[in-house]
């Protein structure tokens, strides 16, 4: 086995970093060779143009018996693995290097609309986030944030995700489960609608949990602060997939911590003291009807 260290990369996100080093018989010039995943997940990942950390956050080992591992500060990838998994566990490392910096990604969607920053929560379903945004954005809002938005340590979205779907996934991220995203766009506006960016960093006003299902009759409920930390902390821990397999026999190691689970409820418990509202709706149009009700 040639274990050759062939590359160290450094990856940031805000003030976040992250360091990848490979090992092994063949070199390459990137960890990985499509960026987009990334940037859909944590809202704006780049490669840095040096490496100034002094040890690895992860390590590639690309020959030997496919296998991974985590000893609490590295995680350590053996033999022959696609770009997906690879992908998944920066998100996860990166998204916890964010944390220590005060930055938490949350899957959610924001716009400025009306004069407010309202936040579409993916929350503990994700049925009606991206939807939420679009016809929000029909309607004149400005987008803040697609797929994921940053929020510091006072409320404020500091970073969004621009796309509003991915769409392309790489070997070890294929989902059949998920529908097409024109599907939804074609059934609900026909085209796609348009809309603007919002530049800055709004405090974030009010939170919605949608629910959309053509079944649903409408109904807004003002979330009690269980329901929101709740709701909320299921953003949070999007990120760190621990309900994910890599690939068939493996799974992702646990990255978390009882500590690090803590500090984050602390953040969640602050962050809920703001309005909540879980809107059921059969469409976006009538999501944000009752969106419309609450301002």
């Amino acid at each position: 086995m040639n274990d050759q260290l062939h590359l160290s990369e450094e990856m940031s996100a805000g003030t976040a970093r992250l360091r990848v080093d490979v090992h092994g018989s063949e070199p390459r010039e990137h960890v990985l060779e499509d960026m987009s995943f990334l940037n859909y997940r944590l809202a704006d990942v780049r490669i840095s143009p040096t490496v100034t950390l002094a040890e690895p956050d992860i390590v590639w080992h690309e020959d030997g018996p496919k296998d991974v591992r985590y000893d609490g500060r590295t995680v350590t990838f053996t033999g022959p693995w696609p770009a997906g998994p690879l992908q998944k566990v920066i998100v996860a490392i990166l998204a916890l290097r964010m944390e220590d910096t005060g930055l938490h990604p949350s899957h959610s969607a924001a716009v400025h609309y009306r004069g407010k920053t309202l936040l579409f929560l993916g929350g503990e379903s994700n049925h009606g986030k991206s939807m939420g945004l679009i016809e929000a954005g029909r309607r004149g809002a400005l987008q803040v944030a697609s797929e994921t938005t940053v929020i510091d340590e006072e409320g404020r979205a500091v970073m969004g995700s621009v796309d509003t779907f991915l769409r392309k996934r790489t070997e070890g991220t294929e989902r059949s489960d998920k529908a097409a995203p024109n599907r939804g766009v074609e059934k609900f506006w026909g085209t796609m609608p348009t809309w603007a960016m919002y530049e800055g960093t709004p405090d974030i006003d009010l939170v919605i949990v949608p629910a959309i299902d053509g079944n649903f009759d409408p109904a807004t409920n003002e979330l009690i602060p269980f329901e929101a930390q709740f709701q909320f902390l299921h953003s949070l821990q999007n990120y760190f997939l621990t309900n994910e397999l890599l690939a068939p026999g493996h799974v992702m190691p646990l990255v978390d911590d009882d500590g690090l689970r803590r500090r984050r409820a602390g953040f969640v418990e602050r962050f809920c003291e703001r309005p909540f509202y879980f809107i059921r709706a059969a469409t976006p149009q009538v999501l944000l009807d009752e969106v419309d009700g609450i301002l």
